[in-house]
């Protein structure tokens, strides 16, 4: 294997592009780690940094739309990095229906499957198409692998997966799935590295925290519950969704309100969770900010973190107990008041929180006498997408230079 042969991780949003730039050797070194932001507006943004953390690309252009930003990264990659073969690609596609429980190659029967499950995830899978379809169209050439949110919670126990409609739509395909399962898997991946296999027989709670959010009870190395269930929308309050909702609430929009479904998903989608309820921001560091001198905000974040606790508390049913925490995703890993509030009342679940610890980000935050291990630490998703990528590049195709 050659070191100039490397992968290329894209995580497709609805107005930005996130990639990274593997060597494709052991241990995976990331070479290049960037984002393309503000997609369809004037003042895009295309930045990235090397390995070193160096500034190799910041500019802002119009950038009108993901085929256009797709290209301007593969032509970048070429530019800047003469000689270096990407001789795949890997891509976060957030929702894989009941049938994909592993990454699987992009094939035409897999994007017409996927095309299928759009209505399930309408925020995240068409963005996520589309940048399949912009390499496609830039790089025909290139063998892509589609890495699916929803696989690592595919054997969630038969009573989590139920919704209360009646069973001819459980059938049809209407269930909890579960997401942000690259993070989980990671996040259990690094706890085995970080104190050996035994981890696995513990009883985990992993909290993602982040613009999405949501909470996993883990159990043997498994999903055995989470709190997002059939759509991204549901579980905790997010940074613009609205987490759990009583479906009353939707029925009494559509029908007093005269709210359109298209109306009432942006509503759900996009104008709701921390920013419908500060009135200001989505981004908890901003609210967090101005939190003093801000009633709205400081209520914004008391209710995420209410919500939180509430939600972690009921995770713990599912396992018989708790053995360890772990905070991640942008708030998880960086907001250490956020923290605090979450698990602040819950010392009756054995969580003894220490306030130094917590305050330098980790990784241990609890004290040294906590009947429960809390941890926080930085996810990696584009990590776990290249090494699903390598592994199935190893098992099914020969690596060769490509001219």
């Amino acid at each position: 294997m050659t070191t100039d042969q490397t992968i290329l991780v894209i995580n497709c949003g609805s107005s930005s592009v996130k990639f990274a730039l593997f060597a494709n050797e052991r241990p995976l070194p990331r070479l290049w780690a960037g984002a393309i932001e503000r997609i369809g507006l004037a003042d895009s943004r295309f930045h990235a940094t090397d390995e070193s953390g160096a500034s190799v690309i910041d500019e802002t252009q119009v950038i009108p739309n993901h085929p256009r930003a797709l290209r301007m990264l593969l032509e970048m990659l070429a530019e800047h990095r003469s000689g270096v073969i990407p001789v795949a690609v890997g891509h976060r596609v957030v929702h894989g229906g009941a049938d994909c429980d592993c990454p699987l190659p992009v094939t035409e029967a897999l994007l017409a499957r996927l095309q299928q499950l759009i209505p399930l995830a309408p925020l995240h899978l068409p963005h996520n198409l589309a940048g399949i379809a912009a390499v496609q169209n830039a790089r025909p050439e290139l063998t892509q692998i589609a890495c699916f949110d929803t696989a690592f919670h595919q054997g969630l126990p038969r009573l989590a997966q139920l919704t209360g409609l009646p069973r001819r739509l459980q059938e049809e395909g209407i269930r909890r799935y579960g997401f942000h399962g690259l993070s989980y898997e990671y996040v259990i991946g690094e706890l085995g590295r970080r104190h050996g296999p035994d981890i696995a027989k513990q009883r985990i709670i992993v909290a993602h925290l982040g613009n999405g959010a949501s909470m996993a009870a883990i159990k043997d190395g498994r999903s055995v519950e989470t709190t997002m269930g059939f759509s991204a929308l549901g579980g905790l309050l997010m940074g613009t969704r609205t987490g759990d909702l009583d479906p009353g609430i939707l029925l009494y929009l559509l029908a007093k309100k005269s709210m359109t479904a298209q109306r009432l998903e942006h509503l759900l989608y996009e104008e709701s969770g921390l920013l419908g309820l500060s009135g200001r921001s989505r981004n908890m560091q901003a609210l967090l900010a101005c939190a003093d001198t801000d009633a709205a905000a400081a209520e914004a974040i008391e209710f995420f973190c209410y919500q939180a606790r509430k939600h972690l508390a009921a995770l713990t049913s599912s396992l018989g107990g708790l053995d360890r925490l772990v905070f991640t995703g942008g708030i998880g890993a960086n907001a250490p008041a956020v923290r605090a509030r979450i698990v602040d009342g819950l010392s009756y679940l054995g969580l003894d929180l220490d306030q130094r610890r917590n305050e330098r980000n980790g990784p241990i935050i609890s004290t040294d006498t906590s009947a429960v291990a809390i941890e926080a630490f930085a996810t990696d998703e584009e990590l776990m997408i290249a090494r699903h990528v390598r592994e199935i590049l190893a098992e099914q195709w020969p690596i060769t230079r490509e001219a």
